[in-house]
């Protein structure tokens, strides 16, 4: 997803092809395979264009026609008829806990109408206003594309509420043919799946309709394009309509990888699919957990950078002396006439905003919402019926061309550019930083939910959801702002300070002269790597 630009080759020449890589990531999990029986879902809506802030929609009297403006530019598209009926909205949430991520697939070319009425984005926060639950939405989605056209490439969307929670997966039929294809599953509950934008819906039960439902002629525009041959039943929505290339198993496949092997056993029989070497293994739709999974782990998930696997970011000789996990782009080099690839992870420096949303049943939602990367960014709870957005988070205050001292997007980005920098040790302190605000936002919640619960009316809980969202946006915001100095206090010119009882040490002359200062140089990897470079010029000679 992008907001601003839509970055078609995301992943470069290299990852090019069928399947874009346009650069989000979902994981949904199930209540069944939850810790706390909600269904959660995650989104990084990653982009170099997209500013972070928290989206607000407020119900009122409206005209019949709405206008519709492409989510990734701001292009204008036409009108929609107005719903007699709307829902308030907070980003990718509304007030009956509904919630719909995204992540572009891109697909099959041929199938874009660039006459369409509607884009993926605009679906995604119109449908928000307009349905109550995952099921409704699917309808709504379908009816919006099918009666204005649809002008966006192949998407997945996660749709997730109280009760249930669904992968869809859809694209256009062409510039000829208004609407769309698409097929919807139920995930099972007490599993867990994902997708990054690569189409992984393949056979799917025809007679099911309980648990997937479909277009009728979902099979048949395949046919039309000579894409599909056989029966129904052997139909594979993602190898008509997205097939599987290098790019789609490693810039995008490897991120689910990552995440399933994370929580399920088993997982590493698929790494060679993940690398991009085995088409023919691909893995399941959906996986059952080893154990339940926490809020806590989820957001972590959120975090990676394939730690521990061969493609570990933080390891090879790209990540310099200091461990940073990040590859700048373009995503592919050349050297000798050969042709490489850098990782994508799920974790990005590129990120404008993220969240983990919990559908609790017979609680209000909380949308946990960050502002750019996630490893080194705080997920802070947003109560889903909250009358109004911290001041931080805002539409507004600032841009990606504007900078604002009192938003969260900016702060986050200064703490996260100081870390890129050292990341084995900077990049260490703003993850124990982050660690203890979400696992104290964490241990709060049962108390935040017995204020509104305690509540005498709808109303009053509504006030105190707000106020208890909208306090501890801005508490965290504080403490980044503090963070933020002190990180350039402590490690300043490759410097760590030492610390003791929470203040720096001095050297005891009551100058202000650090007393401890400690030079932990760079990773083995890249002293190995200098020293087979220039060793002959660098060696010390005795």
């Amino acid at each position: 997803m992008n907001r601003l630009l839509k970055v078609v080759a995301l992943v470069g020449a290299f990852f090019a092809g069928i399947a874009t890589a346009d650069a989000c990531t979902n994981f949904i999990v199930t209540r069944g395979a939850s810790t706390d029986g909600s269904n959660m879902v995650t989104y990084a809506a990653d982009s170099h264009g997209l500013y972070g802030s928290l989206y607000q929609y407020i119900p009122g009297k409206f005209t019949e026609w709405m206008d519709v403006t492409e989510w990734d530019t701001g292009r204008y598209i036409g009108k929609i008829k107005q719903a007699p009926v709307t829902y308030r909205t907070l980003g990718n949430s509304n007030e009956h806990s509904l919630f719909i991520t995204e992540t572009t697939f891109g697909g099959r070319p041929e199938l874009e109408d660039p006459k369409g009425g509607i884009d993926y984005g605009s679906l995604i926060y119109i449908t928000l206003q307009r349905a109550k639950t995952a099921r409704e939405a699917i309808d709504i989605i379908v009816d919006l594309a099918n009666t204005y056209g649809y002008c966006s490439s192949g998407e997945s969307f996660s749709l997730i509420d109280q009760q249930e929670a669904w992968i869809m997966e859809l694209i256009g039929k062409g510039p000829e043919d208004k609407g769309i294809v698409w097929v919807a599953r139920r995930i099972p509950d007490g599993y867990v799946s994902a997708h990054a934008n690569q189409a992984r819906i393949t056979t799917f039960p025809w007679n099911d309709p309980e648990n997937c439902i479909y277009a009728p002629d979902v099979a048949d525009v395949a046919r039309k394009f000579g894409w599909f041959e056989g029966e129904n039943k052997d139909f594979s929505f993602a190898d008509a309509y997205a097939p599987l290339d290098f790019g789609a198993m490693r810039g995008c496949e490897a991120r689910v990888w990552a995440f399933f092997r994370t929580v399920a056993d088993d997982m590493d029989q698929y790494e060679d699919y993940a690398m991009g070497h085995n088409p023919n293994n691909r893995m399941p739709l959906w996986v059952m957990p080893r154990e339940k999974v926490s809020p806590k782990l989820l957001m972590d998930c959120m975090r990676d950078h394939y730690e521990g696997t061969k493609m570990d970011m933080t390891s090879d000789i790209g990540a310099g002396g200091e461990g940073c996990p990040y590859r700048w782009r373009p995503m592919y080099f050349t050297v000798d006439g050969v042709e490489y690839c850098n990782e994508r992870a799920t974790a990005t420096q590129q990120t404008g905003f993220w969240l983990v949303g919990q559908a609790r049943p017979e609680k209000v939602g909380i949308l946990w919402f960050g502002t750019d990367d996630a490893a080194t960014s705080p997920l802070t709870p947003i109560y889903v019926n909250s009358l109004e957005v911290p001041e931080a988070l805002r539409e507004g205050n600032g841009s990606m061309l504007e900078y604002s001292d009192t938003a969260m997007f900016w702060v986050t980005n200064r703490v996260a550019q100081f870390a890129y920098l050292r990341y084995n040790t900077v990049g260490k302190t703003v993850r124990e930083y982050v660690d203890m605000w979400e696992n104290k936002m964490l241990e709060l919640v049962p108390a935040m939910d017995r204020q509104i619960g305690s509540a005498k009316n709808a109303k009053k809980a509504q006030k105190i959801a707000t106020e208890l969202s909208v306090n501890n946006a801005q508490e965290l915001f504080n403490i980044w702002e503090k963070l933020d100095k002190y990180l350039m206090v402590k490690y300043i010119d490759g410097n760590v300070k030492g610390e003791e009882n929470g203040k720096f040490i001095d050297n005891g002359n009551g100058k202000d002269i650090p007393g401890k200062i400690l030079q932990p140089g760079y990773t083995e990897n890249w002293k190995r790597a200098v020293a087979a470079d220039k060793g002959e010029i660098l060696k010390v000679v005795k």
